[in-house]
């Protein structure tokens, strides 16, 4: 076998190389970086769309096998390959280390099980930080979705109430700018092609962008699911609740939705980036954790 290493194209967006990504991802299966964290970054308004062509690619017969990625933002890497590669690692974090650096610092994300990755980044002058991401997930062979919600209050989807101005101001307002003093939110026609870029692409269900509204009509809970059977497990991304609505059970019954609809797509597990104390108490429990590794 020959494996051939080139860099991602230099052109953002949804192009040949994120639908060979993405390929790669779903047939990884679970990892550390999933298919939906791929998915989200390819059209985010945050990625860094100056740094996408130092992304690493490793392919064997036009195949990815291996891949150096990072999330929006360079500085710290997520180096993947399928199983049956693993001996790649140690070339994928040398060149993540030239190339995927941000002001001289560089981290790589490394499963707390993966000792042979673990050996790899220490020979390569690595160690552990303390910095950790926690995955937690929702079995739902053995996890009731049931809730309840407040009267007056309803259930919907992106695809029923498309609607990008409710969707940018649910989440400015659930993931707090305007109480830290980031000011009210504003919805101009930038931001609204960039909502547009986020929500109308490939691999978007716009059944499973699920969104709790008030009698008013405003979203004030949300919760993005994303699924691929082929990869066998759903994602859950992002979830935000208004201030002013929250221990109303409107996050919960976002989420709880949004597993049950890819429940009856097939999926049997939904995985989320995240140990905070709310999913937990939803149903969730912890699944994975891995460690930001650094220089010495």
């Amino acid at each position: 076998m020959q494996i051939k290493f080139r860099n991602y194209t230099n052109i953002a967006g949804i192009t040949e190389d994120y639908f060979k990504v993405r390929a790669f991802l779903v047939k990884l299966g679970y990892s550390e970086y999933t298919y939906a964290r791929w998915d989200w970054m390819a059209t985010h308004g945050w990625l860094d769309k100056s740094s996408i062509g130092k992304i690493g690619i490793w392919e064997n017969n036009n195949e990815i096998v291996g891949l150096a990625t990072f999330d929006c933002h360079m500085g710290e890497t997520f180096c993947l390959t399928l199983p049956e590669f693993t001996d790649l690692k140690k070339e994928i974090v040398e060149y993540s280390k030239n190339k995927l650096s941000y002001n001289c610092n560089f981290g790589v994300i490394i499963p707390d099980t993966d000792v042979l990755f673990q050996d790899i980044a220490s020979k390569s002058g690595l160690i552990a930080t303390d910095r950790k991401e926690n995955d937690a997930v929702f079995y739902l062979e053995k996890t009731s979705t049931e809730y309840k919600l407040p009267e007056g209050f309803y259930v919907t989807s992106m695809k029923d109430t498309f609607d990008l101005y409710q969707y940018r101001r649910v989440l400015w307002k659930g993931f707090n700018h305007e109480l830290n003093g980031e000011g009210e939110f504003t919805f101009s026609s930038e931001a609204e092609e960039e909502a547009k870029q986020e929500m109308i692409r490939p691999n978007v269900d716009l059944n499973l962008k699920v969104a709790v509204a008030a009698p008013d009509g405003n979203f004030v809970s949300y919760c993005g699911m994303w699924y691929d059977p082929k990869a066998g497990y759903a994602v859950i991304e992002p979830v935000a609740t208004d201030p002013d609505y929250r221990k109303m059970g409107l996050g919960k019954a976002a989420v709880l939705e949004g597993i049950s609809r890819v429940g009856k797509l097939g999926a049997k597990l939904a995985v989320v980036g995240s140990s905070q104390q709310f999913y937990y108490s939803i149903g969730l429990r912890p699944y994975t954790t891995a460690t930001v590794w650094k220089m010495k």
